[in-house]
């Protein structure tokens, strides 16, 4: 298999794997009020379903990201598929809470393993930053698409009369599949160290210090505050909404979702015609007037504008991550990628948390909200600032090296 054949399987079994975790980690709303009923539990113990996989994939992230560095893109993507298809597969042969909590976990940590070897290696098979970015938008497109078909699987098994536990024998079905292809293709060499920093899980420390890691995770970290609030929180908030767009409501998370896939393709394409920084600092923008104009004018206009930010959200992740990550050497990209994942996966965990307290705390889920709308003017003030100074353009052109023609 030449180099071209071998780095088109390569995007295409990367973007195959972003399709399959988002179709389990996005199903988890969906699967949610089916364990409240199963197992009698409240809304904190229920929810450990979402914050439980979140924060083993953030641990994971920060302190095994160094696997793809240390042992090389592909032994790092097989051993984390294997962890995760595992642990899928065991979910039909248990029946017990404790039991499937402790599988999700497993799977956030093989999530966290392959996913960081994966976004380590699209640095490996793109020839500038411009294609990397352009890669990374079309692998959060696969994830969208998959943000789709989980919970339309879990919605499908339960009308069905059968167990949401399936979705994972299918995941862990295609994870094996993954495995195959794998195995079977043929890397890049692996980047030289360019450094003298250990590879080992004391080389995300430096890192974590480091100005431009700082900066793009941070961004980051305000954008899945703002992103999960939709996911999470949306159908609570329209929950009682029962004005003229009614079917609005009823459909707001998928159309949401629809429009976050749908954007992540139209992102990939405006970033080959348009400056990323000038992209970030118009799509934040327009993410804080979908916020701000629905806290002005309550749900009425929120159940209009809320899923329709989806479209505007798409580009935002996966250009900040291919950013941030190409402002280190290739040969580091992999605990570049677990430093990331780290706070995506914090911010996605205590986020949608701080909203819900503060809904608790104010009577309404809808000052949960503004915490997110202040998150969303902090990320478009960040942007603007960027789209300003510009103040990574050097380190990026300093740090990527080509590995190909």
């Amino acid at each position: 298999m030449n180099n071209q054949a071998s780095n088109s399987t390569l995007k295409l079994l990367t973007y195959l794997m972003f399709l399959i975790f988002a179709m389990t980690t996005d199903a988890v709303g969906v699967i949610i009020p089916e364990i409240i009923k199963r197992y009698d539990l409240t809304l904190t113990q229920a929810s450990t379903f979402h914050y439980g996989v979140m924060i083993a994939m953030a641990l994971t992230g920060v302190s095994l990201g160094f696997l793809a560095d240390r042992f090389g893109r592909k032994l790092a993507i097989i051993l984390g598929l294997a962890i995760f298809a595992t642990a899928c597969f065991l979910f039909p042969f248990g029946d017990d809470f404790a039991y499937f909590l402790c599988l999700l976990l497993a799977t956030g940590v093989g999530i966290g393993i392959f996913k960081t070897a994966a976004l380590a290696l699209i640095g490996d098979i793109s020839s500038s930053p411009r294609e990397h970015t352009h890669t990374m938008n079309l692998a959060e497109g696969y994830f969208g698409i998959g943000a789709i078909i989980g919970p339309a699987i879990v919605s499908y098994l339960i009308h069905g009369g059968l167990s949401w536990v399936y979705l994972y024998a299918i995941a862990g079905a295609s994870a094996l599949l993954l495995i195959v292809i794998a195995s079977l293709t043929n890397y890049p060499p692996r980047p030289p160290v360019t450094n003298k920093a250990p590879s080992n899980w004391r080389s995300a420390l430096p890192i974590m210090k480091d100005r431009y890691a700082l900066g793009f995770s941070s961004a980051i970290a305000l954008y899945v505050v703002v992103e999960a609030g939709i996911y999470v929180w949306l159908p609570t908030l329209l929950a009682d909404y029962d004005g003229p767009a009614k079917w609005m409501s009823i459909y707001a998370l998928s159309i949401f979702f629809i429009f976050r896939a749908a954007g992540r393709f139209l992102g990939a394409w405006i970033l080959d015609r348009m400056r990323w920084q000038t992209t970030l600092t118009l799509f934040t923008g327009m993410i804080f007037a979908c916020y701000f104009f629905s806290t002005i004018f309550g749900i009425e206009v929120g159940v209009w504008l809320l899923p329709a930010s989806g479209l505007f959200m798409s580009v935002i992740y996966p250009t900040l991550n291919s950013k941030g990550i190409n402002c280190f050497p290739v040969a580091q990209h992999g605990t570049i990628a677990g430093v990331i994942l780290f706070f995506t996966a914090l911010a996605a965990a205590l986020g949608p948390l701080m909203m819900g307290v503060i809904g608790d705390v104010m009577g309404h889920v809808s000052f949960g909200f503004g915490f997110a709308m202040i998150s969303a003017g902090l990320l478009f003030a960040m942007a603007t600032w960027n789209q300003l100074r510009d103040p990574a353009s050097r380190r990026i052109s300093e740090c990527h090296t080509p590995l190909m023609g």
